[in-house]
This record gives C-alpha cells, structure tokens and sequence, in this order.
C-alpha cells in the first residue's frame, strides 16, 4: 500500500508541476484581435496587386475573459472561403472554468484592386485624355464587369455612357472604335501585312467583331477591334 501510495503522489505531483508551469494568462482584447486577423490572413487568397483590408467588430472594454492556458486558439467558424463577412472562433482552456472559454468575433474583410476612374464627370461622346482618368483601389464588390489598371489603355476612347467623377470606368461605358469613325484597317497573313483605312459600320470594343468599309473599294468586310481606331482583317 505504501508503494502506491508513493507513486500516487509522484503523479500527483507531476501532473501539478505540468498544470503550473503553462504560465495561464489572460489575454488581452488586442491580442484577440489579432489572432482573428492572423485567422484571416492564412487562409485569404488574392492577387498580388490588390490590397486587403482586415477589420475585426470592436470588442467591448468591459469583456473579461478568464485565465487561459497556451495556445489560445483562433480559427473560422465555418469551413468556407473568405467572403466579406467572416466569423472567427477564439477559445482556450482555462484553470478557471470547467469547460473551454470561447467567443466568436465578426471580421470584415475588403479587397481593392487598382482600376481606372474618371476624375470628373464623363459624357457621352467625349474622348478620353489621360487627365480625365486616374488609378484608384476600388472595393471587389463595386467591380461588377470588365474595367481596366492602366491609364493607357482607355486613353483615346470615346465615353458611351455618362460616367460619374471617381467611378471606375467599365469597358460597356466605352467604344475603342465608333460607329462612323475613320479606322485604320490591318489585312495581316504569315507572309504580308497591309494597313488601309476606313469607315466603321458600328460601335466596338477590343476583341468584338464588327463590319467597317473599307475607303479605297467602298467594300464591306468583317474585322476585330484590336486597339483605340483600329480593326484587324485576317487573310
């Protein structure tokens, strides 16, 4: 009896010391905070260009959470891929409770991309300059249709619709080449390349086929926008 009695007391004792010396503490709300950040930033995936903003709901200064013993864990409530809304889960065992200690905290999440906006108000038929427009990060949420990151690229183009000062400027708000426009016409084969001009037959944007007239032989013929006042025929 003795011998066990002994052997009791070592593992009493053992498991004590073990309990004692994780150093229990309470965290701080800072902390919590950044562990839900930290959450996030692990398993967020976007382009390298774009900027992301995270921001965790402001936890009230009178929370008082327990004593906690290492790791205090952070992870997402759900299994699901980071939206703009998120719910992140902290939690920890505590010497103090009977049961693990946990609180959920909203997280918001903004991604901005860098796109082209007007400066001021666009109208339709006017032609864009590269002070019209400028680079701004815009939230993902405000991007809905194929807009532009280069100045360049919409400098030349005619505006369609008005367009607001500091929105982003969406290929449908633009023609690269307009109805009625004089156009340069490039006949391209493996072996040859001809430049002619001509007339175009309808509004167009690059990628888009559309008809244009060519000058010389008053010809109608099918051609692909490929830059502002330009089309492509291929022979």
């Amino acid at each position: 009896m003795k011998v066990k009695y002994v052997v009791y007391l070592i593992i009493l004792f053992q498991s004590t010391h073990a309990f004692s010396s994780q150093e229990a503490s309470v965290p701080s709300l800072s902390t919590i905070s950044n562990l839900a950040i930290a959450v996030i930033e692990d398993k967020i995936n976007v382009a390298e260009h774009a900027r992301v903003n995270i921001t965790p709901q402001s936890l009230d200064s009178r929370l008082k959470p327990p004593l906690c013993l290492p790791p205090v864990k952070a992870e997402l409530a759900s299994n699901r891929a980071i939206k703009r809304n998120n719910t992140v889960k902290i939690s920890c065992n505590s010497p103090q409770l009977q049961y693990p200690w946990q609180i959920f905290l909203s997280v918001r999440v903004d991604v901005l991309y860098p796109v082209v906006v007007s400066r001021e108000t666009l109208g339709p038929d006017d032609l864009i300059s590269s002070g019209d427009v400028a680079i701004r990060y815009v939230e993902q949420t405000s991007l809905r249709g194929r807009q532009f990151d280069k100045i360049e690229d919409v400098v030349g183009t005619r505006v369609k619709r008005r367009i607001p000062p500091n929105q982003p400027i969406f290929i449908n708000n633009l023609c690269f080449v307009c109805k009625g426009d004089t156009v340069s016409i490039w006949a391209r084969s493996k072996n040859f390349e001809i430049k002619t001009v001509g007339e175009a037959l309808r509004d167009g944007n690059l990628g888009d086929r559309i008809r244009v007239k060519n000058s010389y032989s008053n010809k109608s013929l099918d051609a692909k926008v490929t830059g502002v006042g330009e089309v492509e025929v291929r022979m």
